[in-house]
């Protein structure tokens, strides 16, 4: 689960009574958006903020998502998620992956020409791989032309890279480079096809079927409670400034025993974890609402052929 928006800027108290409930629910990791600048100046860091917040609950992992790669430089990436695994272990990390776009001015600002962002992130994910593996190696490429790196030592525990985009490229990317892929703002017939677009090019790329399997994944905002409809359609209304209509049909709201029916059909289609922003008209009601969610998804997976 994402921090409820309306826990935003309230401060350590209040975010570790958030988090502490998100655990006590029995949630599983605490997620983390990246922007530097979106369409407002909105922005977050996606390692600080997911570093600082999971420090506070020792019983949420960690997940970013997706971190905009493309717009910073992939070594002292790599150098940031070691020092954020080194410092939440034994638990997880894992880092999504995305090239942006949806505010191309938010490139721009970064001294990024946003029609290269696509191919730097294929680079940049590379080098993060590279790196990721406490190794010494070189890298030549379009954008980076590396000798002799080296980031040790290795995660304690081994960083998840998961990829996201919707764009055959980025299935591709994911399939070269992830360990998963993450979707968004997706049917589930649509997440299927997806999901065996990346493994065939894994495939096609002769890699391996990712240690512990593909850890596909979905994003998804919901609305929990019977007045989970408007505090829904005002926050993504507020973020991306676009009418709700546009993604009512992608975004579930209502009971905890409707919102896993609509999750359910992902789940037979491979999807593996849901990263969710979940709105309800307070705090309280929106994690507890999840975690049965989560409870009702589980409970299905136990009984499902």
């Amino acid at each position: 689960m994402f921090l409820p928006r309306d826990l935003s800027g309230a401060g350590r108290t209040a975010w570790r009574s958030a988090l502490a409930a998100m655990a006590d629910a029995g949630l599983d990791h605490v997620g983390s958006a990246d922007h530097v600048s979106f369409h407002t100046g909105w922005g977050i860091d996606g390692i600080v903020h997911a570093t600082a917040l999971a420090s506070m609950e020792p019983r949420l992992d960690a997940a970013i998502g997706v971190y905009l790669l493309p717009l910073r430089h992939p070594v002292p990436v790599a150098r940031a998620l070691v020092t954020m695994a080194e410092a939440l272990a034994p638990r997880a990390v894992e880092f999504g992956v995305g090239v942006g776009g949806e505010d191309r001015h938010e490139v721009e600002i970064t001294g990024i020409d946003p029609s290269t962002r696509g191919r730097r992130c294929d680079e940049s994910l590379a080098i993060v791989r590279l790196a990721l593996s406490g190794e010494r190696f070189d890298f030549a490429g379009e954008f980076y032309d590396l000798r002799n790196v080296r980031i040790a030592p290795a995660p304690p525990v081994p960083v998840r890279v998961v990829v996201g985009g919707r764009a055959p490229a980025a299935l591709r990317r994911a399939g070269r480079h992830g360990d998963g892929w993450l979707g968004v703002w997706s049917t589930p017939e649509r997440f299927a096809e997806r999901v065996a677009a990346v493994e065939q090019a894994a495939a096609d790329a002769g890699r391996a079927t990712p240690v512990g399997g593909w850890h596909h994944g979905l994003q998804v905002w919901v609305g929990v409670g019977p007045g989970g409809k408007e505090p829904l359609a005002r926050a993504i209304e507020g973020m991306y400034r676009l009418p709700f209509e546009r993604f009512e049909r992608f975004s579930p709201w209502g009971t905890p025993a409707r919102i896993a029916e609509a999750l359910w059909p992902y789940v037979e289609a491979g999807c593996r974890s849901f990263s969710v922003s979940a709105q309800a008209e307070r705090w309280t009601e929106a994690i507890d609402g999840l975690g049965e969610v989560r409870r009702l998804l589980r409970r299905e997976a136990a009984t499902a052929p």
